[in-house]
């Protein structure tokens, strides 16, 4: 069981941290509770372009410091926007840690968004949405995300569109952060061979001087969902299909269960009921799969897929049939002792990586006020019965409710 301490400073950042003996790297990260939902039609893409310009320059360094200070020691600095999240973060050999620290403080709270380097950035995440668009499999995600929550900031792309790109300006971002900068809602985590009053430390001595200040912003809630069907046309050679619906948010007790369903259904084992029916039996597709991810206020469920476009309509079928097994067969003694275990293989493996625990721990702390230790998610696990996950079943797998977005060539 991995331990754990939190450290909240006077302005309302939390600092937690998980001391790891065995290791001589420090992963550590700042995590803001910012997204792209927290944008609006006319500023899409603003978050996800402040944290490209995070590394532009800032109060006392220019960029060339910023990409230098790191990784002139073998270190790596890096960063991510999604729906809810910014986190900046590095990765180094621990002696290193209050460089670490100082930088990612630096560039966080102290970005100036030089106007010459906004430019220049414009460029860079114009080419970036030019290479996103042309993967199929990117675009699909995007096209169904906007399908699932059309009219709502999480349908949105995080890349934002080439209008907004092109038309935001210093003052743009500034607006942005002051807006929806909260002390209370930043988490700074980490995970090394470091003592946590040496975190504290650095914390206090790096992060305590940012002023505390809240944010009234308040995120819209997604409500209303219904199911739609959508076929586009692009320039690709095989037909790509993506069916789902809204689903369980965070804090849903159905949570954990539905990743038991959804990872027997198209998790990313060979032996999943999608894989076993479309790939191993008739060769239909090479790959596909059913995903789940939850929001704080809502969530989404996605299979998908590619195929021939003669095998669409056929393929489609076949989904819909193994979901109607789902619905109407509860599931075996073995069957359901194979999906338990295979789900915490999974997540055994993934607490495994220091990174990923440093980044679970800090949106742990922001979307539920605690962090859920792997113990505790195994005796959720352990209690699911087939009885749930066939209730689970009939209540998200209705093929009613279910939407269908189709990219086919043009």
């Amino acid at each position: 069981m991995r331990k754990y301490e939190i450290h909240t400073l006077k302005n309302g950042i939390r600092v937690v941290h998980n001391q790891v003996t065995s290791t001589k790297i420090i992963h550590c990260g700042i995590m803001l509770d910012i997204g792209s939902r927290d944008e609006d039609l006319e500023n899409q893409g603003i978050a996800h372009f402040w944290e490209h310009m995070a590394f532009k320059g800032t109060k006392k360094r220019k960029s060339f410091h910023i990409l230098n200070r790191l990784e002139s020691l073998g270190g790596e600095l890096n960063a991510f926007t999604d729906k809810e999240k910014i986190m900046f973060y590095a990765s180094l050999r621990d002696e290193y840690f209050e460089r670490a620290v100082e930088l990612l403080s630096d560039i966080t709270f102290d970005s100036i968004f030089p106007s010459e380097q906004i430019q220049k950035e414009r460029h860079v995440i114009l080419e970036e949405m030019s290479m996103y668009y042309d993967d199929p499999e990117d675009s699909l995600q995007d096209e169904f995300d906007s399908l699932i929550f059309s009219g709502h900031s999480l349908g949105m792309n995080i890349l934002g569109n080439e209008k907004s790109v092109k038309s935001f300006k210093r003052s743009d971002f500034k607006s942005f952060v002051k807006e929806h900068l909260d002390t209370s809602r930043i988490v700074f985590s980490s995970v090394g061979n470091v003592p946590m009053e040496k975190v504290v430390a650095l914390a206090e001595k790096y992060l305590s001087h940012i002023p505390a200040v809240s944010s009234a912003k308040k995120r819209k809630k997604f409500t209303g969902y219904k199911a739609k069907e959508r076929i586009l046309k692009r320039e690709v050679k095989q037909g790509r299909c993506a069916m789902g619906r809204a689903a369980y948010k965070l804090s849903d007790q159905k949570r954990s269960p539905f990743y038991i369903l959804t990872s027997i259904l198209g998790g990313s084992g060979m032996n999943s009921r999608l894989n076993l029916a479309l790939r191993e039996k008739y060769g239909f597709v090479y790959s596909i799969g059913s995903h789940f991810v939850p929001f704080t206020d809502t969530g989404i469920f996605m299979i998908s897929f590619g195929t021939e476009p003669s095998q669409m309509n056929k393929s489609i079928e076949l989904v819909k049939a193994e979901l109607k097994k789902l619905r109407d067969v509860p599931l075996g003694v073995k069957q359901l002792a194979f999906g338990k275990e295979q789900i915490l293989g999974h997540l055994a493996m993934a607490e495994e990586s220091n990174i990923s625990f440093m980044m679970m721990m800090a949106r742990n702390l922001l979307d539920l006020g605690h962090i859920i230790s792997f113990e505790e998610i195994q005796q959720r696990v352990k209690k699911t019965t087939a009885l749930q996950l066939q209730e689970i079943a009939n209540e998200m797998f209705r093929e009613r409710d279910l939407s269908c977005l189709i990219m086919e060539p043009k």
